[in-house]
């Protein structure tokens, strides 16, 4: 088995369940990878690792490896960011949750280990989530054009509004006039669109939403659509330029620019250890039900 071990920042706080993991690596002799900027973070750190560790830096460099698994060390947002690797290889991705909520990121730091025992055991399942693809006539996001969460355009002063026309296919939708729209896949419904009161979408619905931000008309709301179709937009304001948004990547853009989304060709595979699900954790991370009011019996 071959590792890709990817993070963006180390956490010190984290300090002893990480080199834990890397030694239990190490007298399991399980071959691994790290991407080079958070090995050289763990150094800085004192983190103690082996000599001559092979590193990764690009999409390139991760392909020409034969990895069976890529673990994210990290948060949610860790687990978002390596989509910028993996693209269309559907690496399966352990997710080492050294953040807060852990939506996507279920392992815990202490049971790490225990995680890569489970794996090679074959004690866990896939769970596969939809992949947003952006389309546009110019060359924006230096290619990766790829969200795992949400594609969302917003104003880029803090005044005017911007309207943004929306097309189902080719089908005028709606005009927008509102701070931003977001197209969310599934996976992102639980984040910025949940926040701007949009719907949860179950994981395997095949569906998209689409939800405006503090639209000026309160009858707009959001609608959920296919994930079949592909959506596209004109945008106009009084600005000369506006946000688009990959995640948590952005890039300015001005009206001229021709956007549109559409699911990806391929799946993001997270892996699932067999006492997660996915409504489970939506209980537990969101609270999603809890009630904390105090009953008098």
């Amino acid at each position: 088995m071959v590792l890709a071990i990817f993070g963006r920042y180390f956490k010190d706080e984290k300090f002893t369940e990480i080199q834990h993991f890397f030694n239990s690596l190490e007298k399991k002799k399980i071959d691994f990878v790290i991407y080079r900027k958070y090995y050289e973070d763990c150094l800085r750190n004192g983190l103690n690792l082996q000599a001559k560790i092979k590193t990764f830096d690009t999409h390139a460099d991760f392909i020409s490896y034969k990895f069976d698994y890529l673990i994210s060390i990290g948060g949610d947002g860790t687990i978002l960011s390596s989509i910028e690797y993996i693209r269309e290889t559907e690496l399966p991705v352990v997710g080492i949750n050294t953040g807060r909520l852990g939506f996507l990121a279920g392992v815990s730091a202490q049971n790490a280990s225990k995680a890569i025992e489970d794996i090679e055991k074959g004690h866990y399942s896939i769970d596969s989530r939809t992949v947003l693809q952006l389309e546009s006539n110019v060359e924006i996001f230096s290619g990766v054009k790829f969200a795992l969460n949400d594609f969302v355009i917003h104003k880029k002063d803090t005044a005017s509004m911007v309207t943004i026309h929306t097309f189902i296919n080719g089908e005028f939708l709606n005009s927008y006039w509102s701070d931003g729209l977001i197209i969310s896949s599934p996976t992102g419904s639980t984040g910025y669109n949940l926040s701007c009161g949009g719907p949860i979408l179950y994981p395997s619905s095949e569906s998209f939403v689409i939800t405006p931000i503090s639209p000026h008309n309160l009858n707009v709301r959001p609608i959920i659509v296919s994930d079949k179709n592909i959506i596209s937009f004109e945008i106009e304001g009084r600005s000369s330029s506006f946000l688009a948004t990959l995640d948590s990547r952005s890039e300015s853009i001005n009206q001229n620019v021709q956007l549109a989304i559409r699911k990806a060709d391929f799946k993001f595979n997270l892996v699932r250890m067999n006492d997660e699900n996915y409504l489970s954790t939506l209980r537990q991370k969101l609270m999603w039900g809890y009630d904390n009011r105090n009953f008098r019996h």
